[in-house]
């Protein structure tokens, strides 16, 4: 454990030590003053380690690599931190880890596509369940940007001035389906706008299949509900009012959701529903959208960790063999199945589908089995 210097300013002695490095990573515990002053934690972690900006603080908050120390007098017991904006009492201590340096740009690697359609102008693939779309903290390489990168080596002509796939809509980590991208300008900047308009022109068509835990109460609605950042949790989305929405700014101001939903299975073993299929479409395509909507609902996605927690136990009333297979199901039931858009460069409507993965196909088929 080694000691750094103190900040410049001498007021608040912030105790600052290194307790681990190994490789590029670097992790410091940072022990905050007896008159710690009523401050943001991003804030108060800046004043200590002023080679770090708010900013990337406030990012290295959100990627799980900040941990509230219990005991500073431990070299071990800590506990994620996600508040960044939080107020913390004298003498707190925080873990703070420094991940590697990632590279300035994604790099292309082999990666195998399940390609749908390829021209000069853009690429639309089948994305698997476990692939990220973008490197980022914790998922560097394997994504869906490097493996494009490889694929079309030679026929990207630069977005952005650089030789990149233009990436204009995501999919969730371990949501699969259709996803398009642009191999230059005019077609990232045409595909882009019909994103943003939301599909206003009637062109843009996003459609999901989803497996959800519960009974829905109505076979075809609509939710309409803005959705923000949880107050509690960084990573984690929220219903929030509509007066919040409408005053709030900055990045937890709610922004207008809308899910249409239609129910075309139901799964009653013995007359009790238990589980169904819903086709869900995209009328605005918000930070996980579909699985907080089908969540206020009652009917969250089977299998989703973040959201559907309080419904894991069901699989344990279904018989076998589908108990099985839902108590083994790691991931978001949820496929993106269908997507149409107007080609960026002849202006031809365009629709593309994409069938369930085979670990949701065996879902179904157990539920259908019932």
């Amino acid at each position: 454990m080694t000691d750094h210097p103190s900040p410049a300013d001498p007021a608040f002695p912030y105790r600052v030590e290194t307790l681990e490095a190994s490789g590029d990573a670097t992790t410091l515990r940072v022990t905050l003053p007896d008159d710690v002053p009523a401050m943001r934690v991003d804030k108060l972690l800046a004043l200590a380690l002023p080679d770090l900006s708010r900013a990337r603080l406030q990012a290295l908050i959100a990627e799980g690599c900040v941990r509230l120390v219990d005991d500073p007098n431990t070299a071990q017991s800590s506990t994620p931190f996600s508040d960044a904006s939080a107020r913390i009492k004298p003498s707190t201590a925080f873990d703070v880890t420094l991940p590697p340096a990632r590279a300035a740009t994604p790099q292309p690697q082999n990666i195998h596509l399940d390609v749908l359609y390829e021209d000069d102008d853009l690429i639309v693939i089948n994305k698997p369940a476990g692939m990220v779309v973008h490197p980022a903290a914790g998922n560097e390489d394997g994504t869906l940007v490097n493996a494009l990168l490889h694929h079309c080596a030679g026929s990207l002509s630069g977005v952005g001035g650089v030789a990149r796939p233009g990436i204009v809509h995501r999919l969730d980590k371990e949501t699969s389906g259709v996803m398009v991208a642009a191999k230059n300008d005019a077609a990232h900047q045409a595909l882009a706008a019909q994103f943003a308009s939301h599909g206003a022109d009637g062109a843009l068509e996003r459609a999901y299949w989803a497996l959800v835990w519960g009974h829905p109460r109505r076979r075809k609605f609509t939710i309409d509900a803005p959705l923000g950042r949880h107050p509690n949790d960084r990573k984690k989305m929220a219903i929030v009012a509509q007066a919040a929405a409408d005053k709030s700014t900055g990045p937890n101001r709610g922004r207008r959701a809308v899910t249409h939903l239609e129910v075309k299975k139901r799964f009653e073993p013995g007359g009790k529903p238990v589980a169904a299929l819903v086709e869900c479409r995209l009328e605005t395509g918000r930070t996980h959208q579909i699985r907080v909507h089908l969540t206020k609902e009652g009917i969250p996605v089977i299998g989703d960790p973040v959201y559907g927690r309080s419904h894991m136990t069901m699989a344990n009333g279904l018989p076998e063999p589908a108990k099985s297979v839902a108590q083994s199901f790691d991931r978001q039931a949820l496929h993106a199945y269908l997507l149409g858009f107007r080609h960026p460069k002849t202006a031809e409507k365009m629709v593309f589908e994409a069938p369930l993965p085979p670990d949701m196909a065996e879902l179904l088929a157990s539920l259908e089995a019932l």
